[in-house]
């Protein structure tokens, strides 16, 4: 996968600082023992999928269907780079349906600030292109618009904003009634595309308008039968994250210099590590850390989905290792080693790395939240206890994320 592939360095200033790649002690550097020299490896495992988020929606009387007068809600979260994309079928038609314009509904203005109340004109009416409209029979064109419909008078959507959690609500109505064109909505689907920290992966879901349709959507404008898309949305649905440049610390001791488990954060510079992924205050922090015998930083720039940064370090018997780095699409979160390492071991680490919520900053969405480093924001500040990440949010586990091995 290129390099160019994450680029959350432009979003997030603290990320794009300058590493040492230099030990806190440069002239055990300059003389080294090569017998004890190691080298440590930090490898993007996660792979990525084209939504953060994605479900479906349908009627909440006895049928599934959206009636005129009815209204349906969902809700989602995303930052202001990102869009909502759903689909839903105009009921009594051969192959109709509604959608978000590409690549969804804007979210957010050009300052950030989110947008909310009626956002209708978001809404068009395209026509499938695999029916003839009079008689039904088959055919093979591509997706257009519907002519002579206004869309915004048959569906009104409103969109509320929490901006603590991120969270939007849409609600779409069906305002047909009464209308030439009064017709139900099928059950529908959203998506929200997960975005890198320079685009979307996905900038077309679902379908591309002026192009032949594809199964998934047919099926909607044609039966609304949401089947076949929910089940490509669920495989290429997760949270992906990119990896700041690790801190590898070198020490003697039965504490972690790095963090301490059900403490609060001790100011040292745990915290700029784990909401913007810059290492440089708790380098120099650890400097003078009773105990600490070299400090090391593995990489530059944010690590991408598969790629991986690395660095030699020295270490003697009875040395111990401890590492973190950022769990970069989140508000506070970091990986570290959550045991003692023996420093002398050679071999995967990985099982024995942990993701940790650093209690400093309100938690959103992975890869979805507006005051995230990967959107620019600054997380809003909390006071907790450093502790493991739970299950409050579908994060794959840290094996699934992160590699660390060290030869």
């Amino acid at each position: 996968m290129k390099k160019t592939f994450f680029k959350m360095a432009t979003v997030a200033a603290g990320i794009i600082t300058t590493f040492s790649l230099l030990s806190c002690n440069d002239s055990d550097n300059n003389m080294m023992d090569l017998s004890s020299q190691r080298t440590i490896t930090f490898e993007n495992v996660i792979t990525p999928k084209d939504f953060v988020q994605s479900g479906s929606f349908q009627g909440t009387g006895a049928m599934p269907v959206i009636l005129p007068g009815q209204s349906v809600s969902i809700r989602f979260s995303a930052g202001k780079a990102q869009a909502l994309m759903f689909a839903t079928m105009y009921g009594l038609s051969k192959d109709w349906f509604f959608a978000s314009q590409q690549p969804g509904i804007k979210l957010f203005d050009t300052n950030g600030k989110a947008i909310t109340g009626d956002v209708s004109s978001s809404v068009l009416l395209w026509d499938n292109g695999t029916k003839d409209n009079i008689s039904g029979q088959t055919e093979s064109k591509p997706i257009t618009m519907v002519p002579n419909v206004d869309a915004t008078k048959l569906m009104k959507l409103n969109l509320d904003y929490n901006e603590i959690s991120s969270e939007f609500t849409l609600t779409i109505s069906n305002t047909s009634g009464g209308t030439a064109n009064e017709t139900p909505f099928s059950p529908g689907v959203w998506a929200v595309s997960n975005y890198n920290g320079s685009q979307l992966l996905n900038s077309t879901p679902f379908f591309t308008p002026n192009s032949l349709s594809n199964p998934e959507i047919t099926d909607i404008a044609q039966m609304g039968n949401i089947d076949k898309m929910k089940t490509k949305l669920n495989a290429n649905t997760g949270i992906m994250t990119g990896l700041s440049p690790a801190l590898v610390v070198i020490y003697r001791g039965d504490k972690n210099p790095i963090y301490e488990l059900g403490k609060t954060d001790n100011g040292m510079g745990l915290k700029e590590i784990a909401q913007f992924g810059n290492v440089n205050k708790l380098q120099n922090s650890l400097k003078s850390f009773p105990g600490v015998k070299g400090i090391y930083v593995a990489g530059n720039a944010p690590v991408s989905p598969g790629s991986k940064v690395m660095t030699s370090f020295k270490a003697d018997p009875g040395d111990k290792i401890a590492y973190v780095t950022m769990f970069g699409f989140s508000n506070d979160w970091f990986f570290a080693n959550e045991v003692g390492i023996d420093a002398t071991v050679k071999g995967d680490l990985s099982s024995k790395t942990a993701l940790f919520d650093s209690g400093t900053g309100i938690d959103q969405y992975p890869g979805a939240g507006n005051h995230q480093a990967l959107f620019g924001g600054t997380p809003q500040s909390e006071t907790k206890v450093i502790s493991k990440v739970g299950a409050q949010y579908p994060v794959p586990a840290a094996q699934n994320v992160i590699k660390v091995t060290v030869n």
